[in-house]
């Protein structure tokens, strides 16, 4: 209605100046008068078509509206079915299960690779747990501060590149082992080595140094097609492939050095975890807007839509590496031991499962999103820690170490250094008599 009168407005405005500029011009001759109601004649004309314009107009933007409004309801989420729902987080949960049982069985080969061949494993200090939740905080409420000052399609143009190369690489490190083990042997293995340095004898340092073989290359030509399709398609089956591949690569690769890190850690994360989803709508809205694979989904419509569904569920990879970095360490504590039984590992891993599952119940429940840490640190913290109370193991679990001779280095350090010092004195006394 509002552009039916501005069309109005605007014909009788022209139709007012034109008569205004015609009387003036053409009212001195009988001949000019005729010409004057002639083009009175024509403007009236036209204002008359322009109301059928208007209401042409405006039934036109009534269909596209009503065309839109169809549109916004036909693409609104379709309510999943009860068999949906199970498929969905029942999916979700053994997705979450497999990289933390599958990065915990690397990180213990990774460990004994790095003991054997005397390289320092990098590990997570007590220090860098704690500060771990405030540089979280910041790097979430900037994503968030980005989103809403810049155009999304924009910032989700940049993390997409950047999150392509990533799951390029992870995937390809992931895939290694099985392209290795299926390859034919009709295909050669051919080493490659690729080393570049920095400065000349004593300050020459390893800037890439790498190296690869032909099978690598065919992971790698193998998770570059999966990546465009994802580019592409941003498929949610491409996404899932990327993220199981960060998640286990996460769990394989960051290493706790002893469980009053991990303790830290989990606490840490706890309350951060808490206050973004309950205390502000930031978590939620970067999850919504982030389109990068950092997050499983699962389609609840998937038994009415198939693989084309859209009604996703999803749990955030830091839901499975944070509590998944944990657990391996606790795996690691139970080859340590050198027993038979993992019971460390199985107990935390059965409360990890039981913390999921009460996530999703509380959040069908209340109708809210929950944050799944809430759940999950108090299961995956206090059942080692229970386990330990009743086999009377707790003093050994809170004394172990990944790298215990990190402190024997420092320990034998400062015995030299006194030593050396003690007889640098005793030289000197000497030298004084």
């Amino acid at each position: 209605e509002e552009l039916v009168q501005q069309l109005k407005i605007t014909f009788f405005s022209i139709f007012f100046l034109v008569h205004a500029w015609s009387t003036y011009k053409y009212i001195n001759t009988e001949r000019n008068i005729i010409r004057l109601y002639t083009i009175i004649a024509v403007l009236i004309y036209i204002s008359e078509m322009s109301d059928q314009v208007a209401e042409t107009v405006a039934e036109a933007v009534k269909d596209a509206v009503e065309n839109a409004t169809s549109e916004t309801i036909t693409n609104e989420k379709i309510p999943a079915t009860p068999e949906g729902i199970i498929v969905a987080y029942g999916s979700l949960v053994v997705m979450a299960m497999l990289p933390i049982v599958f990065g915990s069985i690397r990180s213990v080969k990774l460990h004994k690779l790095k003991k054997v061949s005397g390289e320092k494993a990098e590990t997570m200090t007590k220090k860098d747990a704690m500060f771990f939740p405030i540089i979280a905080s910041a790097a979430l409420f900037g994503l968030y501060m980005f989103f809403k000052i810049f155009s999304k399609d924009h910032i989700n143009l940049l993390l997409t590149g950047y999150f392509f190369c990533l799951g390029v690489i992870a995937l390809a490190h992931l895939l290694s082992p099985i392209v290795n083990s299926l390859m034919p042997t009709a295909v050669p293995k051919i080493p490659f080595h690729m080393h570049f340095t920095k400065g000349e004898g004593k300050h020459k340092e390893d800037i890439i140094n790498y190296k690869f073989s032909t099978h690598d290359i065919i992971c790698l030509g193998i998770s570059s097609a999966i990546g465009i399709w994802y580019l592409y398609k941003k498929h949610w089956i491409a996404n899932n492939m990327f993220g199981l591949a960060f998640a286990v690569n996460g769990v394989e690769l960051l290493h706790l050095n002893n469980i009053v890190t991990g303790c830290i850690l989990l606490s840490g994360l706890f309350f951060y975890d808490i206050f973004w989803v309950f205390g502000t709508n930031v978590m939620v809205t970067v999850a919504k807007s982030f389109e990068a694979p950092i997050k499983l989904v699962f389609p609840q419509d998937l038994p009415t839509n198939g693989l084309s569904g859209t009604n996703f569920a999803m749990l955030g990879l830091g839901d499975i590496v944070i509590p998944g970095i944990f657990i391996a360490l606790l795996l690691r504590f139970d080859h340590s031991s050198k027993r038979k039984s993992r019971i460390y590992f199985y107990s935390t891993l059965v409360a990890y499962f039981l913390g999921l599952l009460a996530t999703i119940f509380v959040m069908h429940v209340f109708k809210h999103a929950q944050p799944a840490l809430l759940y999950l640190v108090p299961a995956c913290m206090g059942t080692p820690l229970l386990v330990a109370l009743v086999r009377g193991e707790l003093k050994s679990l809170f004394a172990y170490e990944d790298h215990p001779e990190e402190k024997l280095e420092k320990k034998e350090g400062k015995d030299a250094s006194g030593v050396n010092s003690g007889s640098n004195k005793k030289k000197e006394s000497k030298k004084a008599k």
